[in-house]
């Protein structure tokens, strides 16, 4: 028994550091994205037209594959720069955690860690976890991704509660400090805060 469980560990151990490898190699050929500010919206005299340009410059957080790869519309988070399904093979089980036996916990620690030697590392969080199923949104357009943040059924947010979770919630801030090899998410957590009230504050109009 014990020499299968260290054939299984074994496994995900190398499964793990395979996935890791291709998105070290894809970070490395994939520059990092800028964000605008909100000053930078304020010539759009249309309210509605510049609601939905502050949303559209959110959308590059949104749809970067530091932020949809959690977000998933089926029970496997993606991974790395191309989306793949993540290796090993995982699932979201209870309170987007893993299943039994193969919690998130088992490869992810409450920080990142780099790899001893070679390029990259294993990513980290206190809080690491998959969206939950209602907040998917991978191959979703902005507009659909938009109306469903809006919609308190499926985001479990009002507006002021997604604006406090963008600004500053430490898990979503992870994708700004992904860790060795990793490309961050355009612009910085505050930026996003920024841009997501300045959303609210013109009407929160969404992409058609």
């Amino acid at each position: 028994m014990k020499r299968i469980l260290f054939t299984l560990a074994g496994t995900v151990l190398l499964a793990t550091i395979a996935g890791l490898a291709l998105e070290t190699a894809s970070a490395a050929d994939a520059p990092a994205e800028s964000l605008k500010a909100p000053a930078a919206f304020e010539s759009i005299k249309d309210k509605d037209a510049r609601s939905v340009a502050l949303f559209e410059e959110m959308g590059k957080v949104f749809t970067h594959p530091r932020c949809s790869n959690c977000h998933p519309r089926g029970d496997s988070p993606r991974q790395g720069m191309a989306m793949h399904i993540h290796q090993p093979p995982v699932v979201r089980g209870a309170g987007g955690m893993g299943a039994p036996g193969m919690r998130c916990s088992t490869c992810h620690g409450k920080e990142n860690m780099p790899f001893v030697t070679g390029e990259g590392s294993i990513p980290g969080n206190p809080a690491w976890r998959l969206a939950p199923a209602e907040q998917g949104w991978v191959g979703k357009s902005l507009a659909q991704i938009c109306q469903q943040l809006k919609d308190p059924e499926r985001s479990h947010m009002t507006l002021a509660e997604l604006q406090k979770h963008n600004a500053s919630d430490g898990l979503v801030g992870w994708g700004w400090h992904p860790g060795k090899g990793r490309q961050p998410a355009p612009g910085s957590q505050t930026l996003f805060g920024e841009l997501t009230q300045a959303w609210i504050d013109t009407g929160a109009r969404c992409p058609q």
